[in-house]
């Protein structure tokens, strides 16, 4: 029985193993996965909705899209060939999935409008995201959550240069 898609960013953003394990397997949930980032880039704009920058809005949703394939991408031959062990058996894929998911709690950020708890949120959500994809990478790869940090590390760096990239022209960091 296929689980639901709230059902599935409920127990990736509780850190559930199977969760991400059924996923990773489920070839299907990549259209659920890429709906988790939309809807996690849509949340966190919401606050530039309000200052009347849409073009802020859209790039961030773009933004966010082609981060998760890019950061599924250099996390899939880091892991699978940096961090590799024996077990590692992994596609791209499954990382694309996988990573998807572990966006639910960006869910939250529509809070972050508010003032001052909407920075506590923001920061809650922050580490929290970093969390389940640091699980997410090490159930994806099938190796310690060590090798998913640095995983996640390297491949954090590059995502930050294609967030800046996309972004930039949009006007959304000035």
């Amino acid at each position: 029985m296929q689980a639901s898609l709230t059902a599935r960013m409920i127990g990736a953003a509780r850190l559930d193993t199977a969760t991400y394990e059924a996923v990773e397997h489920d070839e299907g949930a990549t259209s659920a996965a890429l709906l988790v980032v939309i809807l996690g880039a849509i949340a966190s704009g919401i606050a530039v909705l309000g200052s009347g920058r849409i073009a802020a809005f859209i790039g961030g949703i773009l933004a966010a899209i082609i981060g998760w394939a890019a950061y599924a991408g250099v996390a899939y031959l880091i892991g699978s060939r940096l961090f590799a062990t024996p077990q590692t058996q992994a596609t791209w894929g499954q990382l694309l999935r996988t990573l998807g998911f572990a966006q639910s709690p960006r869910l939250l950020l529509v809070l972050g409008w508010i003032p001052i708890l909407g920075v506590l949120i923001s920061l809650v959500v922050a580490i929290w995201t970093l969390i389940t994809t640091v699980i997410a990478i090490r159930q994806a790869l099938d190796f310690t959550t060590g090798r998913a940090i640095g995983t996640a590390i390297i491949s954090w760096l590059v995502l930050i240069v294609v967030q800046l990239i996309i972004l930039i022209p949009f006007g959304a960091l000035t």
